[in-house]
This record gives structure tokens, C-alpha cells and sequence, in this order.
């Protein structure tokens, strides 16, 4: 699976965030990497369990977390696999229909938060190249 990486995040809101949590930035980037990691595990076996209750809730705090950092299409996702978890639950269905979701999280959390983590490394060099002169 091949996952566009031009639009896994929004930088203005990850910038905005940055803003807003100051110093504290880096250190809730890493509960984001954390609970994501947890997130998403959780999923996947709800869904091997064909459990659709134990999906709505790392669902909905993975959606949560994403948006917060200004990855909308993890967000996506994650809501989707929510929505679908919420009706499920209501209807006593297995949640079959959120396996093609479940099959897109993995790969696009991991390079969702390749991107964050290396935009928030502080000894990533980010000037801009010089017009007429090679990047270094």
C-alpha cells in the first residue's frame, strides 16, 4: 500500500499546536507516539476478536490525538473505524466493514509519526534552499 504523504499532515495545525504547548511540545509528541502505538493495537485485535466494542474507544482517542498534531488523515481513519465501531455496537454486528480502515491504519500511523517526529527533531536543519545554488 502506498500512502501520500503530501497529505498525511496539516502544518498549519501542527505548527499551531507547536505554538500552543511551548515547551511541553516534544514531551506530548511522545504520548501521541505512545497512545498511538497502543491505539492501534488495540484496534487490530479488536478486530481479529471481531469485537466491535473494544474498537470505539482507541478509535475515538487516536481520531482525538491526530487531530491535535494535525494528522487529519489518521484522523480519518481512526473516525471511520469509530463510526463504524459505534454502529456496531448498536446493531450487536461484527465489524467487518471497518477492516479496509483497519488495514490503512498501521501503515499510515507509522508514517504519519516518521513526518512529526522528524519536523519536531530540533537538529533537523529546515533553511530553505537558495534559489540558483544545490541543497546541502
Amino acid at each position: 500500500m502506498t500512502i501520500d504523504s503530501g497529505q498525511l499532515v496539516d502544518w498549519s495545525a501542527f505548527q499551531a499546536a507547536r505554538s500552543e504547548l511551548g515547551a511541553g511540545f516534544v514531551r506530548i509528541l511522545g504520548y501521541f507516539k505512545e497512545d498511538g502505538v497502543k491505539s492501534v493495537a488495540a484496534i487490530e485485535d479488536a478486530m481479529r476478536a471481531g469485537n466491535a466494542a473494544a474498537i470505539v474507544l482507541p478509535a475515538h482517542t487516536l481520531k482525538g490525538e491526530s487531530r491535535q498534531f494535525g494528522a487529519e488523515q489518521l484522523a480519518a481513519i481512526a473516525e471511520a473505524i469509530e463510526v463504524i465501531g459505534r454502529q456496531c455496537v448498536e446493531t450487536r454486528d461484527a465489524p467487518d466493514q471497518a477492516l479496509e480502515h483497519v488495514v490503512k491504519l498501521r501503515p499510515t500511523f507509522e508514517a504519519t509519526l516518521a513526518m512529526l517526529e522528524r519536523e519536531a527533531n530540533p537538529l533537523v536543519e529546515r533553511r530553505p534552499a537558495a534559489f540558483g545554488r544545490r541543497a546541502v
